[in-house]
């Protein structure tokens, strides 16, 4: 099997060393970049298979690396944050992260996250080109990976496009967080339930009222069988 070739862009040599170590002796290849200038080159010369990308770099932040690395690749990418705040996981998950973590950090999490990230990525694991799900006016198109309310098309981060398919293919029926974690971040384990609550928020404000997401109280999120009108809210 080849070995996947992974990028880590952090300025702090001591966790650039620490995460590369644990990455290696998981099987993977790695490489490293400290600032988001160096970072740019390693992906224009050898496109990586995942990027474990910290938010704070001496000559930029992560976001605007993120989102300049989004304009040409989907390639998966991990973020790392210092700080514990719902405003910076948000951020990151606009510009096309598929995944945060916040330091200090387990390393055996680490590589779980990035194994299940690079295994949702795999192409056997892509969906028919055909395959399209709606709701309403809401047309979300899955070999496209595109997603449309009415004539107008709503451009969701890989994870948000995820978790809303995830929904609509399972409309009806309630998935707790726990299962949301597995189904789309391919978590086997407790992971961090506030994810599902920061992707469901953000596709809510870029839906609007076209979201066809419902809060179950205490117990997770689905989607209603058929399109009703709901009073806005």
């Amino acid at each position: 099997m080849t070995q996947h070739n992974i990028l880590v862009v952090e300025d702090e040599t001591s966790i650039a060393s620490f995460v590369a170590a644990y990455l290696k002796n998981a099987g993977y290849t790695v490489r490293t970049a400290a600032t988001s200038q160096t970072a740019l080159t390693q992906v224009a010369t050898e496109m990586p298979a995942l990027i474990v990308l910290d938010l704070n770099l001496p000559d930029g932040d992560g976001v605007e690396l993120c989102r300049r690395i989004r304009k040409s690749s989907d390639v998966p990418m991990l973020m790392l944050t210092a700080r514990d705040e719902d405003v910076d996981k948000i951020i990151g998950l606009e510009v096309g992260a598929d995944d945060y973590m916040t330091k200090p950090f387990n390393p055996r999490e680490l590589v779980a996250r990035v194994k299940s990230v690079l295994r949702r990525a795999a192409p056997d694991r892509r969906r028919s080109e055909t395959a399209e799900l709606s709701h309403g006016d809401l047309v979300i198109n899955a070999g496209k990976r595109e997603v449309y309310v009415g004539d107008e098309e709503i451009r969701l981060a890989p994870k948000e496009f995820e978790l809303l398919w995830e929904l609509l293919d399972h409309r009806g029926i309630v998935l707790t967080r726990d299962q949301l974690l597995e189904r789309v971040w391919g978590y086997t384990f407790a992971g961090d339930t506030r994810t599902v609550d920061v992707h469901v928020r953000q596709i809510r404000r870029k839906l609007g009222d076209a979201s066809p997401i419902v809060t179950v109280w205490g117990v997770g999120y689905k989607v209603a069988s058929e399109r009703t009108p709901t009073a806005a809210g």
